[in-house]
C-alpha cells in the first residue's frame, strides 16, 4: 500500500501497528506489576500515565527502526529477532532515562520502567518468534507468475527472492514469450500451450509481474492480461515492481511520457513550505545535538596534520545552479594532484585515519548543516555532485537532471541505501534511487529516511 505517495508492506504496517499496540499495554502491565495491591492509587495519581504510555512506545518504536526491526528477513529466527531485539531495548533505555533526566515531567519512576521494559521485550519477542513462525507456514506469502523470460525477468526474480524488508514471494514460473532469449531457470518455465489464467488458476498466482519490453509485435498477450486482471489477478508492470520493492526507477525502462503523465512529482507551494520548515528545525536540533562531536572533530582534523579543518568544494544544486558545500576535511592536501576531478571510494586510500573514522559515521557531513540554512540544501535529498562529474553523467545517462528538480541532501535515499559511488554504473543505480525520491517525496520519506540514517550512523553501516 502507498502512504503518502511511498510504498509500504502491508506486512510491515500490520506488525508496527500491533507493536505499538503491546508496547502501551506493557507499560500499564509493568507498572501493575510493579505497585501489586496499590496499583489503582499509582494511576489515580498519575493523571497523565496515558501519555507518557504514549512517549514509551514512541521512543521503543524509533530505537527498534533503528536496528532494522521493521526490514524483514523472512528467515529470520530465534536467535536474530533475541540478537536484534535486545540493542534495541538497551538504546531504548538509555533514551528513555536521558529524557526523563531532562524532562522530569516524562518520568513515570525508575523503578516502574525497568519492569515495563522487560515486560514489553518479552512480549515483543514473543510477538515476533509468533510472526515469523507463521510465516514459516505460508500465510504470508504471496505467489507471483512473472511474463517474460529474458534479462529484466531475471532481475525481477532475483529482486523478488532476495529483497529484504518489503514482501515474501515465492515465484511459481516463468511464461516465455516469442523472439525472447531465455536468461531464467529452465525447469522454472511453464508450458506456452496454456494460458494465462489456466497457468494463474494452476499455480493459485496472486500476481503477474509483466517483463517484457516488446509490446507492438503482436503477441504481447495483452488480451489474456486483461482477463486476469478482470478476474482479480492484479497485474504489474516491471517497472512498477522495481519501484514498490526496491524504490528505484529504473532509467533504462524510463519513457518521457511515463514522466508527464504519472503521479508524484510533487513540487507545489505547501510542499516546499513544509519541506523548509522541517530543514530548519531538524538542522537545528541536529546542531545543538552534535556540536560538542564538531568541536570535538575539528581538533582531532587539525592536531593529525595541521592541515584545513574545513573544505569547501564546488557542487551542482537545484536548476543546476552551482554553489560551494562545507565539510569536515577526510582526505589528504594533495588529495587531487593535477587538479582532475576523481571518484570517492568506500576505502579510498586518499583518506587520513580520522577522515576515514568521519567518513565511515558521515561525521564529515556535518557542517553542510550550515548550507542548509543559507538555502543551498535540505536535510534530505539527492546528493549534490561536483560540476565536472555532473557534465559527464548528463551525457551518459537519461535523465539524469531530473535530480537537478529538488536541493540537494545532506542525506537522502541513495546513501542509506547504495554504497560510495565510483563509477558511471554505480551513479545509475544512486540515479534511480534519486528519481524514486524526486517522484514521491514527502514528510513522511524524510522521516523514514532519517530513521535509515541514523541506523547507519548507530550501528556503523557507512562506507
Amino acid at each position: 500500500m502507498k502512504i503518502f505517495n511511498h510504498h509500504v508492506s502491508k506486512v510491515t504496517l500490520m506488525l508496527f501497528m500491533i507493536e505499538a499496540l503491546v508496547l502501551l499495554l506493557s507499560a500499564y502491565l509493568g507498572a501493575m506489576l510493579r505497585f501489586m495491591d496499590s496499583y489503582e492509587n499509582f494511576f489515580s495519581k498519575s493523571e497523565n500515565f496515558l501519555l507518557l504510555a504514549f512517549f514509551f512506545a514512541l521512543v521503543m518504536l524509533f530505537s527498534m527502526s533503528i536496528f532494522g526491526m521493521y526490514k524483514h528477513n523472512f528467515r529470520e529466527d530465534w536467535r536474530n529477532i533475541f540478537q536484534r531485539l535486545m540493542p534495541s531495548f538497551a538504546i531504548g533505555f538509555v533514551l528513555l532515562t536521558s529524557i526523563f533526566y531532562l524532562i522530569p515531567a516524562l518520568d513515570f519512576g525508575r523503578g516502574v520502567l525497568g519492569v515495563v521494559i522487560f515486560v514489553a521485550a518479552a512480549a515483543i519477542y514473543l510477538l515476533r518468534v509468533v510472526f515469523y513462525t507463521t510465516n514459516e507456514f505460508k500465510l504470508l506469502k504471496s505467489r507471483i507468475l512473472i511474463l517474460g523470460c529474458g534479462i529484466l525477468a531475471k532481475e525481477c526474480n532475483d529482486l523478488a527472492m532476495n529483497h529484504i524488508g518489503h514482501h515474501n514471494y515465492n515465484v511459481v514460473g516463468f511464461v516465455q514469450t516469442k523472439n525472447e532469449i531465455c536468461q531464467v531457470p529452465i525447469e522454472k518455465v511453464l508450458p506456452e500451450s496454456e494460458s494465462l489464467k489456466s497457468l494463474v488458476e494452476k499455480y493459485h498466482a496472486n500476481e503477474i509481474i509483466v517483463c517484457v519490453n516488446n509490446r507492438r509485435d503482436g503477441t504481447f498477450p495483452i488480451q489474456e492480461l486483461l482477463e486476469c486482471k478482470l478476474n482479480g489477478v492484479k497485474v504489474t508492470d516491471a517497472s512498477s515492481f522495481f519501484e514498490r520493492e526496491a524504490s528505484q526507477i529504473r532509467v533504462d525502462s524510463l519513457q518521457p511520457s511515463w514522466l508527464v503523465f504519472g503521479n508524484g512529482f510533487d513540487q507545489g507551494f505547501l510542499r516546499a513550505f513544509v519541506k523548509r520548515f522541517f530543514d530548519l528545525f531538524a538542522s537545528s536540533v541536529i546542531l545543538v545535538v552534535t556540536l560538542p562531536l564538531m568541536i570535538l572533530t575539528a581538533i582531532l582534523i587539525y592536531l593529525e596534520d595541521k592541515g584545513p579543518i574545513l573544505y569547501l568544494q564546488e557542487r551542482v544544486g537545484k536548476d543546476g545552479r552551482p554553489f560551494m558545500v562545507l565539510k569536515f576535511r577526510s582526505m589528504r592536501n594533495d588529495a587531487e594532484q593535477g587538479g582532475k576531478p576523481q571518484w570517492a571510494a568506500a576505502n579510498d586510500p586518499r583518506t587520513t585515519r580520522v577522515g576515514r573514522i568521519i567518513r565511515k559515521l558521515r561525521i564529515d557531513e556535518l557542517p553542510q548543516i550550515f548550507n542548509v540554512f543559507r538555502g543551498e540544501m535540505s536535510f534530505v535529498g539527492a546528493r549534490p555532485e561536483r560540476p565536472y562529474f555532473v557534465k559527464q553523467l548528463s551525457r551518459e545517462i537519461p535523465f539524469y537532471n531530473m535530480r537537478h528538480s529538488i536541493k540537494p541532501g545532506i542525506t537522502g535515499l541513495a546513501q542509506v541505501r547504495y554504497q560510495y559511488g565510483s563509477s558511471v554504473e554505480d551513479s545509475v543505480q544512486k540515479l534511480q534511487y534519486d528519481l524514486y525520491y524526486v517522484k514521491n517525496n514527502s514528510l513522511f520519506l524524510d522521516a523514514l529516511i532519517l530513521i535509515d540514517t541514523f541506523q547507519v550512523v548507530v550501528l556503523g553501516k557507512g562506507q
